[in-house]
């Protein structure tokens, strides 16, 4: 018998992640854990209090689990230490393998503001003596729902991405995905790229927002510092700016736009396009 558990179950990716592992195996299979377990709704599995920011309740949380869906926590930037305490956890907890939810190309070079946490948490696995799979996600399709709306109103679509593309997932198959991997038996030690089944262009985020225009919408390609000063204008903080900013330097330079099976290869179904997640 194995079981399985699944970090920040309350999360959007973890929730889930939990609702599909529970029509696949035994809820007495599966613990499901979360800085706030009372918020869990999942009958039949067991629920834990896991805070990686307490790293001293984790070990305990982690007993028993022999399969883990690290799923990387939102605090970019300031979440590196927590995920570190959560590896050495589940390694002195007994845990088999890790699996660990993070982006594609995390090298040191890598522009992209979210890479610094990854890069540290996956060699913290590597160090580990612990089997892990690294999914590597790609950009949400989920989140371009907003962009599209935007630029069909606007009827501009202002981004820094250059002429580059990146191959969006869908939060619901990077949820698939990670089941399927954590269930697998043949993805020990595997870094798998998860994406979208096309490599999206700036071009085509505004051919989709023409169609919900009625007419043509432009791509104004601008730099960095004026993309960030831009959605400062529009009332988000520095930071926030910064960040998205930073994607798009990403998109630019290539680093999000190779196209991968995975989705399918894990899920035995295509991944979702663009278009359709945003229908």
């Amino acid at each position: 018998m194995t079981t399985y558990g699944i970090t920040g179950a309350t999360g959007q990716l973890g929730s889930l992640a939990a609702e599909l592992l529970l029509q696949k195996v035994a809820p007495a299979d599966v613990v499901l854990l979360s800085r706030s377990p009372e918020k869990i709704a999942a009958a039949g599995a067991t629920t834990r209090a896991a805070d990686f920011d307490s790293p001293e309740g984790l070990v305990e949380a982690f007993t028993g689990i022999d399969e883990l869906l690290l799923v990387s926590t939102d605090v970019v930037g300031s979440r590196l230490e927590g995920q570190r305490a959560a590896v050495e956890a589940a390694t002195k907890a007994g845990v088999r393998r890790v699996l660990y939810t993070s982006v594609p190309d995390p090298s040191e070079d890598n522009p992209a503001l979210v890479t610094p946490d990854h890069l540290g948490t996956e060699q913290a696995l590597r160090d580990s003596g612990l089997r892990w799979t690294f999914l590597r996600n790609n950009l949400y399709a989920d989140m371009q729902s907003d962009v599209v709306a935007q630029a069909a109103a606007s009827g501009t679509y202002v981004t820094n991405t250059g002429e580059a593309g990146a191959a969006y997932v869908t939060r619901a198959d990077c949820a698939a995905a990670a089941v399927g991997a954590l269930l697998s038996t043949d993805v020990d030690d595997t870094a798998l790229d998860v994406t979208g089944p096309s490599s999206v262009t700036a071009a085509d985020i505004a051919a989709l927002a023409a169609e919900r225009r009625g007419e043509p919408v432009q791509v104004v390609q601008v730099d960095d510092a004026a993309y960030v000063a831009g959605l400062e204008q529009a009332g988000l903080p520095t930071f926030v700016a910064e960040l998205l900013a930073s994607f798009g330097t990403a998109i630019r330079e290539g680093r999000l736009a190779e196209v991968t099976s995975a989705v399918e290869d894990l899920t035995g179904r295509p991944a979702t396009p663009l278009a359709t997640a945003l229908a």
